[in-house]
């Protein structure tokens, strides 16, 4: 089976992030989406962020009401050793499951910084990415970037709906008390 690696800190999941996984097992080619909440992000501070337990079991919440989601939340992160890299756990999920094929998903964002990641070589070559749209990043330049360091590097653009929402804006509208619940997941 082809699965769909969607990490993150999911700090709140939101619509946007439904979009993203509608999209890769109704269009996208994907038979199962793997949603991995991220007990740490090397990249963001650890003082703003709610444990992962309780974001893992936000998402599993989440994600149950939307049944005809074709996605596992996995706590896989959560039961590593700090730091959890994102090529451990690739590695993992090969090793326990070597019949499916695992391609992690990313934002432009992410792609943009990308050789910043451990092992982003093991990454793009073993497994590869696909990469959904996010507004101020310009996803083909950054691609072409990363192929120039090596052709064979498997970086596919996705036309996934661009939703102009993010966990830190729900976060900071929330706080004002803004009400964002029709955001949420």
């Amino acid at each position: 089976m082809k699965i769909a690696v969607y990490s993150g800190s999911f700090n709140p999941l939101h619509k946007g992030h439904l979009a993203i996984m509608e999209y890769l097992t109704h269009q996208g080619g994907f038979d199962w989406v793997y949603l991995i909440v991220t007990p740490q992000n090397p990249f963001k501070q650890t003082h703003t962020l709610p444990a992962g337990q309780e974001r893992f079991d936000a998402a599993v919440k989440a994600v149950a009401r939307y049944p005809h989601l074709k996605v596992k939340v996995l706590d896989i992160e959560l039961k590593m050793t700090p730091p959890q890299y994102t090529i451990r756990t690739l590695e993992t999920l090969r090793e326990r499951e070597p019949g499916n094929d695992f391609t992690l998903v990313i934002g432009a964002d992410n792609l943009a910084g990308f050789q910043g990641w451990l092992y982003h070589e093991r990454i793009l070559k073993d497994y590869g990415v696909v990469v959904f749209p996010r507004k101020g990043y310009h996803r083909g330049h950054d691609r072409a970037r990363l192929l120039k360091e090596d052709p064979t590097y498997k970086i596919s653009l996705i036309k996934a709906p661009r939703v102009d929402i993010s966990s830190t804006r729900i976060r900071r509208h929330t706080a004002e008390g803004k009400d964002m619940s029709n955001w949420l997941m």
